[in-house]
């Protein structure tokens, strides 16, 4: 798990707070945000695997943040994170590509798991990236000298 980048993103400071101290006492590295423009800020400036994201927020929403984020960075895994549960929001942000999506109060404990087992779907679909292109490259040597596509 300490390989884990994680980006934690409630407007609820005293939650952001105490909740990073337990990840990072657990080995998860953990950059916080307290608003959507900062998490994207955050996101431009280091490289993140997971992002636990709150669902109500001023300014931008967590769907929206979900929305850009898969929009820019689509292998980043998003764990939606919600105090207010409503089945379209949920809907919503499993549409948009989310991983999945929890409650408040969520023990520390449980929000390691689905840490991880987003981290492991993030490595999974990073590897068979990683062997498609080796596999292009192995079956067409050639390819080496072609520009890549974004």
């Amino acid at each position: 798990m300490s390989s884990t980048r994680l980006l934690l993103v409630d407007d609820e400071e005293r939650f952001l707070e105490t909740t990073r101290k337990l990840l990072q006492k657990r080995g998860v590295e953990t950059f916080t945000a307290a608003n959507g423009i900062d998490a994207l800020k955050v996101l431009e400036d280091h490289r993140i695997d997971v992002v636990i994201l709150d669902v109500k927020m001023p300014g931008l929403d967590g769907v929206e943040v979900l929305r850009k984020i898969k929009q820019k960075y689509p292998l980043i895994e998003v764990v939606m994170l919600t105090g207010h549960a409503s089945v379209e929001s949920a809907v919503e942000g499993l549409k948009l590509g989310a991983y999945d999506y929890v409650m408040k109060p969520l023990a520390i404990e449980d929000m390691l798991k689905k840490v991880n087992e987003a981290y492991d779907k993030k490595r999974a679909m990073e590897d068979k990236i990683r062997k498609a292109k080796v596999d292009r490259i192995i079956s067409h040597p050639m390819a080496v000298f072609e520009k890549e596509e974004d």
